[in-house]
């Protein structure tokens, strides 16, 4: 079956098809041979690719560009392929988080020839997976030229709302130490796992920060995500590890997040395994203040970790605004809206056909 897309069709049936791509993380190699088809048809179009990452842009000498970014990677598949509609959703695999966005940002490609702005659409691989692998990632190392704007947005599922910014996360293990003993004499021994009581009630304790960040009020959280120890059923364990997830409003950077859970968990042994940095909103800049009056409604907190942090890393305010409804990522039933990508679309053309000024 052919996989090549027409950017001429409807968008909630040319998210339909590119849901009916199987591309599940580190597998998107026909999805993106399928989409650097399509946008090399395009002649404003510049297009680039690095693995199966695909830029295209549009160099018009506008007064400013923008970034328009999409994922074409999803979660595996649960028996959710093909795709159906009932009732004006859209179901299937990726259809929320965020083929729908991606369909959108490829009817602008095409459609959008010599915009108010100059454009750059981006179209990566393994969002969904290990940090290191992830295209955007890879492109913002590689081709940091690539990626260069005054804005950007991030076609995340937001349900249609302008979410600014996202929040920072970090993971450590605090390790509590014990003596081995058989368990028929455990007071030989002292017991890791026992010993653990201290950081749960820390935890249980622990009252979350509500920061207010450039207008937008985060919601922060220090959680227990993992417990594990013991030897075999008898024997008295010697150690027993917590992990534990802190997820940090955008007024803390990384290292101030990590001095902060040091702090909480003092007198214990920490050690951090990963972590990756918060983003601002960027609300106050004069293009997203261009964006937010062109597409409406009162703009929200990302409350969670999104790859704008990496356009703020790069010094481009971002933000996320995709059709696609965040609380259905990833769930065997994810579903969209089709009115939510017909608006998304509209809106989004809107602001992009508009001059600045």
């Amino acid at each position: 079956m052919s996989t090549r897309l027409d950017l001429t069709q409807d968008v909630g049936a040319l998210t339909a098809r590119i849901v009916d791509v199987e591309s599940v993380s580190g597998d998107e190699k026909v999805l993106a041979d399928a989409v650097e088809e399509a946008l090399r048809a395009l002649p404003h179009l510049r297009v680039d690719r690095d693995g199966e990452s695909i830029v295209a842009r549009t160099s018009l000498g506008r007064a400013e560009r923008v970034v328009i970014a999409g994922h074409l990677d999803t979660v595996p598949v649960a028996g959710n392929l093909p795709s159906r509609v009932e009732d004006g959703l859209l179901y299937g695999c990726g259809t929320s988080d965020m083929k729908s966005g991606v369909a959108v940002a490829l009817k602008l490609a095409a459609a959008l020839r010599e915009p108010g702005r100059d454009v750059t659409y981006v179209f990566y691989d393994c969002e969904e997976i290990a940090a290191e692998r992830n295209g955007l990632l890879r492109l913002s190392r590689d081709h940091p030229d690539w990626l260069a704007g005054d804005f950007a947005v991030l076609m995340e599922p937001t349900d249609g709302e302008v979410e600014g910014g996202c929040q920072g996360t970090l993971r450590a293990e605090i390790t509590l130490r014990g003596r081995r003993a058989h368990s028929a004499r455990s007071w030989f021994g002292v017991n890791a796992v026992h010993a653990a009581q201290p950081v749960l009630e820390i935890l249980n304790a622990y009252r979350a920060r509500l920061p207010v960040v450039d207008g937008l009020e985060y919601h922060e959280g220090l959680n227990a995500v993992a417990i594990r120890g013991g030897v075999a059923g008898n024997v008295i364990p010697d150690e027993c590890v917590v992990t534990v997830n802190y997820r940090f409003a955008p007024d803390l950077t990384l290292e101030a997040a990590q001095a902060h859970v040091s702090e909480v968990f003092d007198g214990l042994e920490v050690r951090f395994t990963d972590g990756a940095p918060a983003a601002r909103p960027g609300l106050t800049h004069p293009v997203a203040a261009a964006f937010l009056s062109a597409v409406g409604g009162t703009p929200r907190a990302k409350l969670g970790w999104t790859d704008v942090s990496l356009f703020s890393a790069l010094g481009v305010p971002a933000v996320n605004y995709g059709p696609g409804d965040p609380n259905l990522a990833h769930q065997s039933g994810e579903f969209v809206s089709l009115e939510k990508i017909t608006d998304c679309e509209r809106r989004m053309f809107h602001w992009l056909d508009s001059r600045p000024g």
